[in-house]
């Protein structure tokens, strides 16, 4: 299917969707830092646009006539890491997403954040203003150690698809997981060469030593160094701290399944946050997937063959209705990325 991606980051659910078969036609989200790294490893645009204007956005989204949204709206209001509070403003975001999508009205969208967000009224209005546009909803709390990623991490994932019953997806999602975590060393084979790690717990009440052997705990947006006189928690595998410590920020990468050959730019403290912020890889793959499979079995919630418009037309489009970087009135900034690599693979610029 064709999409767009919202609050796209640095790219984890998109490129997993693209893995799994779909076809990505655009990224958005309001962080440079995030969007430099998408563009260098995609061959389709990515937008600076501010997802809170409910409006001004989606009528520059539907210029990409996305046969299916997806996107992870801002975590931290109500992440175990942060304040817990969802009425912090990023919470709102959400909210926004789902105006989005009731004014595109895509045939499917797929929205991914932590399992908390289950408890809150954010989700509840979320939910109410899905069911209002005509989506039927199913949505879990995925463990992607059980989706082909090393690493044990919780994530909500609703999916809605227009004229669906609710729980039309529910056995798909949970029927394909892996029947055991999938552990580091598993995953890593021989690219790894340590058997113990460190990764700073939010409190000393807490281990800090983990094991290849078994799932990564969840990767966050830090990532710090061993401290002087560490105290080993009961719960650590290890009997000394010697040799132990914290992985790069290329092993992070691997743990959220990025490929080795992805390419993060910026600066190292961007880099940390972004790999943290992402959906894994394999994870989007994995819902991709199961929606890819759900469609075969159930043709009827299939997209009908369209005459789609060429990227490049809508380009020419957004710069006819566009002032570069802004829109024409000046209220948001639209910053246009001109894509210079396809994954994977550098494009050659022409010659000046």
């Amino acid at each position: 299917m064709r999409i767009v991606d919202l609050f796209c980051g640095c790219g984890g659910m998109s490129l997993g969707f693209q893995l799994a078969g779909h076809q990505v036609v655009a990224g958005m989200d309001y962080w440079d830092s995030a969007l430099a790294v998408y563009e260098a490893n995609f061959d389709h645009p990515a937008l600076k646009v501010d997802l809170s204007k409910v409006d001004e956005s989606s009528q520059l989204i539907s210029l990409f006539e996305p046969q299916m949204i997806i996107g992870g709206p801002p975590c931290q209001d109500f992440s175990s890491a942060g304040k817990r509070d969802e009425n912090n403003g990023r919470g709102d975001l959400t909210v926004s997403y789902a105006s989005i999508i009731a004014q595109i009205k895509p045939k499917w969208f797929v929205m991914e954040n932590v399992a908390r967000i289950v408890k809150t009224q954010k989700l509840a209005i979320a939910k109410e203003i899905f069911h209002e546009a005509g989506y039927g909803l199913s949505y879990t709390v995925l463990d992607a150690s059980l989706c082909g990623v090393p690493q044990a991490r919780k994530r909500f994932f609703m999916v809605g698809c227009l004229g669906a019953p609710d729980g039309f997806l529910d056995k798909t999602l949970t029927g394909r997981l892996a029947k055991k975590p999938l552990s580091v060393a598993e995953y890593f084979g021989d690219d790894l060469q340590i058997k113990y790690y460190y990764r700073h717990p939010r409190s000393y009440k807490r281990r800090g030593i983990f094991s290849v052997d078994e799932p990564s705990p969840t990767i966050r947006g830090v990532n710090r160094p061993l401290p002087d006189g560490y105290p080993l928690h009961p719960g650590d595998p290890v009997d000394s701290v010697e040799g132990i410590r914290p992985l790069t920020t290329a092993e992070r990468s691997r743990i959220q399944t990025f490929p080795k050959e992805f390419n993060f730019v910026g600066n190292k403290t961007d880099r940390e946050q972004m790999i943290g912020n992402a959906v894994p890889v394999n994870l989007g793959k994995y819902v991709g997937e199961c929606i890819l499979s759900f469609i075969e079995e159930h043709p009827e919630y299939g997209v009908e063959p369209t005459a789609e418009t060429p990227i490049a037309t809508v380009m020419e489009t957004l710069q006819q209705y566009y002032q570069p970087w802004e829109m024409v009135d000046g209220e948001i900034e639209y910053r246009l990325f001109e894509p210079e690599t396809s994954y994977g693979k550098k494009r050659k610029k022409p010659k000046s």
